[in-house]
């Protein structure tokens, strides 16, 4: 008796893992773009003194990281290691975007995410405010999934290698294990030939935005004295001539009493207050927007009074610590 080929119904597309993951991959794709440009187009984030800096970043996740010990390490080299991750988050954004090493982009989005939540992120209480917990189990379901063919520079390498190679698409079941190698080989080299080209575009893209960003400060609202190094700890101890700190000016410095930078704020005549920089919700150091007279806190956008350091946009819930300070032969003292 003669068997009758049956056709087979192609799989709906809501049922595809290309179409399943795609707006988590969209999203991811455009996240981590967007996120590495950022740094680099900000000039502070390479600032050695700005409180918005790598390097101050690090200095405050030391003490409460369970990871501190390796970042105490990587201080010295803040800015290389900024630079790596700005870049490191462009390649991700652009591998998940063009469907090329789509599996190997999102581990790199793990890997990413998890040092973001080993330091920044983990004094954060509940755990669920912290974006970056949340970001570690959004590309798991690519590391597993991959983008499934679907708008994927990978797979039209991978199907013009087997045309070229006068084999049928999809491959069929019956195929070599030789032949599925040999095919899996030349996809590779020339996958990691259009991942060069893009990956070298898209790192000139972020030099010329980094080389346009300016120097620190130099940007609308960011522009600040840098922190003072005197160590105003002891009561009494001056903190900065009064004259340095004109009528509406922010001042930067370094409390030595809490191993923390600082804010003086100079609102009105005969009027200086002074408040710890480091935000109530996870610990990360606030930088001052002269524009708007505020304290912005760069790791999760907890915004606090320019005046008073109360809060005026969660996730934090506390105002910043008001440090206290005196004024005397014109001096600001740590009081």
């Amino acid at each position: 008796m003669s068997k009758t080929a049956v056709s087979q119904t192609p799989e709906p597309r809501w049922k595809q893992t290309g179409w399943i993951l795609l707006p988590l991959r969209a999203f991811l794709a455009v996240t981590m773009i967007y996120a590495g440009l950022l740094k680099f187009s900000d000039p502070n984030f390479f600032s050695v003194t700005s409180p918005n800096g790598i390097t101050s970043q690090m200095r405050h996740s030391v003490a409460g990281s369970p990871v501190g010990f390796i970042v105490q390490h990587g201080i010295e080299h803040a800015n290389l290691l900024g630079l790596m991750i700005a870049a490191g988050e462009v390649i991700v954004g652009l591998g998940l975007l063009f469907g090329i090493f789509t599996r190997l982009a999102a581990l790199g989005g793990l890997a990413l995410s998890t040092s973001f939540f080993l330091t920044v992120s983990w004094g954060t209480h509940p755990y669920f405010f912290g974006p970056d917990i949340v970001f570690m189990f959004a590309f798991t379901p690519l590391i597993i999934g991959g983008d499934g063919g679907l708008l994927s520079l990978e797979a039209l390498i991978r199907r013009r290698v087997r045309s070229r190679m006068r084999l049928a698409n999809p491959a069929p079941s019956h195929e070599s294990s030789a032949i599925r190698a040999e095919v899996n080989r030349r996809t590779v080299v020339q996958s990691g030939v259009v991942a060069a080209g893009i990956g070298a575009i898209g790192l000139i893209v972020a030099g010329v935005t980094k080389a346009g960003a300016g120097t620190p400060g130099s940007g609308a609202g960011t522009a600040v004295a840098a922190p003072s190094a005197s160590g105003a700890g002891a009561a009494g101890s001056r903190i900065v001539a009064t004259s340095k700190v004109p009528v509406g000016s922010v001042y930067a410095f370094n409390d030595a009493a809490t191993a923390a930078p600082a804010f003086i704020v100079h609102p009105a005549t005969d009027t200086y207050l002074a408040y710890s920089s480091i935000c109530t919700h996870a610990g990360c150091a606030c930088g001052y927007d002269s524009q708007h007279d505020t304290f912005v806190c760069p790791c999760h956008g907890s915004i606090f009074n320019g005046k008073t350091g109360d809060v005026m946009q969660g996730p934090a819930t506390t105002p910043l610590a008001k440090i206290p300070i005196t004024v005397s032969n014109g001096y600001i003292l740590r009081a």
